[in-house]
């Protein structure tokens, strides 16, 4: 058996700890914890996933093997390693196809779930629409979609339901990306349903097979997947009713201009599913961060002040534009150190590998599940000093620098998030509109909230903090 992997840190070395393993034979596994069948084990990661995996880490190393009968999973946390997987395999991995079953019941057969050729031709057509360029032409949209969601926003709150409110923001942004068209009054519909599709789905990950979604327990289940994609649906018919030359330049007329050009690869349902993963990857992920941004500035004062500096000597008061953004540095940091204290996914899908992997002396088979946890990755003491603190200079430009692999809020490899850029240019706008009129704080004795991952990370109870008026308090 392995002993636990070195606390040496790679920063002042050549070789990261998990590179030095001997080189082991073909059927041995590396270290972890023993069950007959592995249920317990899975029991035990169903209940808390994220403090069994540090567990597990702390016990057996960066490098762990669990049997979960059938399968066998490799839960690799060396930076490096998992940069080599990602990168360097990637074209011997797929993704663990339990999950993305699961997936596929609310995201059809969109990029986020196709794979092989498919993954490569729908990912190649809608590159171009993710360019950092592209991204720059919605400015003005984010811009407006954030100035006319504030303004429904008080000017003080001792209890803002903050999460539930950037939700309904994030979702207006996403919206008017791509239909052109706010959310209106099915922002609460679409928040609860959303809730409940993800709690289905991350419970139904734990098991092999689950029960379909017609029995009578799953009433909630479906009722808020048909609410869901009765949103799309009728943004969806509202434009292909409407005369082509009077559709605007957003993602939906993006992607109906691919089904135009190729009806037999493009059709209408393949156009639906990618709108379905546009609007709940680039809203819901966008507000869990912001959500946690927002509990970090008002724990930390001294920083959510010197943002608002920041915001206030580059934009004099204006709203955020593509050529303002870049200077707003600091900001940005607050944000990069927030995705790593909260990365949304703080797991990534496992994959499964087509073919035997050697991987730091390990000889692997085919078929061997790997689990990448990122979190893990981003509270290491080794490459990220005092883990647990929120310090944004760590993403200073003359910070030291991080090795490969450390953080990746955004994956890595061929499939690194899509939608990144995007996601940056509005969080960071969001942010900087946000600071411009409000103070935020904690509420008299709040607690810590504890995260939990329910497909993403999120408070364990809905967040509230207190907003206070920015020129009160100047």
């Amino acid at each position: 058996m392995n002993s636990p992997s070195s606390s040496r840190c790679p920063l002042h070395g050549d070789v990261s700890p998990a590179t030095t393993a001997t080189q082991q034979p073909a059927g041995v596994w590396p270290p972890g914890p023993r069950s007959m069948t592995g249920l317990g084990l899975l029991r035990r990661m169903s209940r808390d996933p994220l403090d069994t995996l540090a567990q597990w880490k702390r016990q057996f190393g960066d490098v762990v093997h669990v049997r979960f009968w059938p399968e066998h999973d490799v839960i690799v946390a060396d930076p490096e390693l998992v940069r080599e997987l990602l990168v360097e395999h990637h074209d011997a991995l797929i993704r663990w196809e339990r999950g993305i079953r699961v997936f596929e019941q609310i995201h059809g057969h969109s990029v986020l779930v196709a794979e092989g050729e498919a993954w490569r031709k729908k990912r190649h057509a809608m590159q171009p629409s993710f360019y950092p360029k592209a991204v720059q032409s919605f400015s003005p949209t984010i811009a407006v979609a954030i100035e006319q969601a504030l303004e429904r926003w008080p000017v003080h709150d001792a209890h803002w339901p903050i999460e539930s409110a950037l939700m309904s923001l994030t979702m207006e942004v996403i919206l008017r990306m791509t239909f052109s068209s706010g959310i209106g009054g099915d922002a609460r519909v679409a928040e609860q349903a959303l809730r409940v599709a993800s709690a289905a789905a991350n419970a139904e990950f734990y098991w092999p097979a689950s029960w379909p979604d017609w029995v009578p327990w799953k009433r909630a289940k479906r009722r808020a997947l048909a609410e869901l994609n009765g949103l799309i649906g009728r943004h969806l018919r509202a434009r292909t009713s409407t005369p082509r030359d009077r559709w605007p330049d957003d993602l939906l007329t993006r992607l109906l201009s691919l089904h135009a050009a190729d009806p037999a690869a493009w059709p209408l349902q393949a156009v639906r599913d990618e709108c379905m993963t546009t609007f709940l990857a680039g809203h819901e992920t966008t507000a869990a961060t912001l959500t946690w941004w927002a509990w970090c500035m008002a724990s930390n004062p001294d920083a959510q002040a010197a943002a608002r500096a920041e915001v206030r000597r580059v934009l004099q008061g204006s709203a955020p534009t593509a050529r303002t953004l870049p200077s707003l540095t600091y900001l940005a940091q607050t944000i990069k150190e927030t995705l790593r204290l909260y990365p949304v996914a703080p797991i990534l899908v496992s994959r499964r590998s087509t073919r035997p992997i050697q991987l730091a002396g390990w000889q692997l088979p085919a078929r061997t599940l790997f689990m990448l946890p990122v979190q893990l990755m981003h509270h290491d003491a080794r490459w990220f000093p005092q883990p647990e603190a929120f310090r944004p200079e760590r993403f200073a430009a003359d910070a030291p620098a991080l090795p490969r692999g450390a953080y990746m809020p955004f994956g890595a490899g061929p499939r690194v998030c899509l939608g990144q850029h995007l996601a940056m240019a509005e969080m960071t706008a969001i942010a900087a509109m946000l600071l411009q009129r409000y103070e935020l704080s904690n509420p008299e004795g709040m607690k810590a909230p504890r995260a939990v991952w329910n497909v993403t990370l999120r408070p364990e109870t809905p967040m509230r903090l207190a907003l206070g008026n920015v020129s009160a308090n100047a």
